[in-house]
């Protein structure tokens, strides 16, 4: 996707555009962080600036000019200042967080959709909240763009990302998503608009709606971490992938989309049947269950971007596919986990579970793989994210093949 990258140097921000932001500045940090650790970097600026001493300032136990010089470098590369730019822009969104969260809970609020007794209207009151919403979360997509708090800007993105692709719908009452990532309201568009869409639209009973996936958002970028987003589950000591299963629902997922697990039984003469091995195909599907259940319950909660990034793609894919799912037994309920009824699954016709997991168990697969990496790497989608809020899949090429 076109679009800025993350840029990681000193003073960084989410939406950095400059000479060292992409790839270049992703390998340019790796790169200064191992020089600086081996001791390279400084023996580097030793040998430019010549920084042996003479007889005079050894015998004195003086520091020279250039060694003087060297020690400022040095410890400005291991600990960058903040420009006050950069501190404000992450006051602001430290505060901004909780107010966008109260601003969405209030369009989340049935009684926000109800006439009061003093006279005002459910219209009104559902104006006067959208336009704090819209005012508050262009005030949190501001100041993320220079903001330094990465464990909070990568639910940010995420945001931004549920935004885009509510862009229809948040068109109809009246709100424009701008291409700089914030929005734009018309108030006269709203004020005509039916406010059961707009219910609808931030509706807390469905766990894909607009509202709930950003009020999902922000309740972990409000408890993130104000550093890093390399933390995946604040697991440690153990074997990240097992304990979330990603890694198994993505061999599960391989599995269920394999033509070998819809090999046709053979009879006792070694002639094949026209039947499916229904039990094996179950077991897989009940273990896919499983496993997708466990990786969100203990992965959801990461400030990792790449893991926030990945769940979310399948969380979208599941619930696109909810309709499928359900004729072949497995049902998502309102928290977005999975639950398999075994005499539906085994009663299913087993061609088309096939056909089904060939498309969405492969798709699957692919996120799952990569929240595998995440977890397991603990690296971040640092060039991830674009302008707009978007998402470049990113991933070494063993996590990445999967299909």
């Amino acid at each position: 996707m076109a679009g800025n990258f993350w840029n990681f140097n000193s003073g960084g921000s989410l939406f950095g555009s400059g000479s060292g932001g992409g790839l270049s500045g992703l390998y340019g940090m790796l790169s200064d962080r191992s020089a600086l650790k081996n001791g390279s970097y400084k023996r580097l600026l030793k040998s430019y600036y010549g920084t042996g001493q003479n007889s005079s300032t050894a015998a004195s136990g003086k520091k020279s000019n250039s060694s003087n010089v060297l020690d400022k470098i040095f410890e400005e590369k291991r600990n960058p200042k903040v420009s006050k730019d950069v501190q404000e822009a992450n006051a602001n969104l430290t505060s901004g967080l909780s107010t966008l969260k109260s601003s969405v809970a209030v369009l989340r609020n049935d009684k926000t959709y109800t006439d009061t007794e003093k006279g005002q209207t459910a219209a009104d009151k559902v104006v006067s909240a959208v336009k704090d919403y819209v005012s508050d979360y262009n005030k949190v997509v501001n100041a993320a763009k220079g903001s330094t708090l990465s464990g909070k800007t990568a639910y940010v993105a995420n945001m931004m990302s549920s935004t885009a692709k509510n862009a229809d719908k948040l068109s109809e009452i009246g709100v424009r998503v701008n291409a700089n990532g914030t929005l734009e309201l018309n108030e006269e568009k709203l004020k005509s608009a039916d406010i059961s869409k707009v219910k609808e639209l931030f509706s807390p009973n469905d766990i894909m709606s607009y509202g709930s996936m950003i009020a999902s958002r922000l309740q972990f970028a409000g408890s993130a971490s104000a550093g890093s987003a390399s933390s995946a589950t604040g697991s440690t000591g153990t074997d990240s992938a097992k304990v979330t299963g990603a890694a198994g629902l993505k061999a599960d997922s391989k599995t269920l989309a394999d033509d070998k697990l819809y090999a046709k039984v053979k009879d006792k003469d070694g002639k094949e049947t026209d039947k499916y091995d229904v039990d094996k195909i179950f077991d897989t599907a009940k273990s896919f269950v499983n496993n997708y259940n466990r990786m969100f319950d203990t992965a959801e909660s990461s400030s990792n971007s790449g893991v926030v990034a990945n769940l979310s793609h399948i969380r979208e894919k599941t619930a696109r596919n909810a309709d499928a799912l359900k004729q072949f037994g497995i049902e998502v309920d309102k928290k977005g986990r999975l639950k398999i009824d075994e005499d539906t699954f085994k009663n299913s016709d087993m061609s088309q579970v096939q056909s089904f997991f060939k498309d969405y168990g492969s798709s699957i697969a692919t996120n799952a793989s990569l929240v595998d990496y995440y977890m397991t790497t603990k690296a971040n989608a640092t060039s991830g994210y674009t302008a707009d809020g978007g998402y470049n899949v990113q991933g070494s090429s063993k996590y990445a093949d999967t299909v």
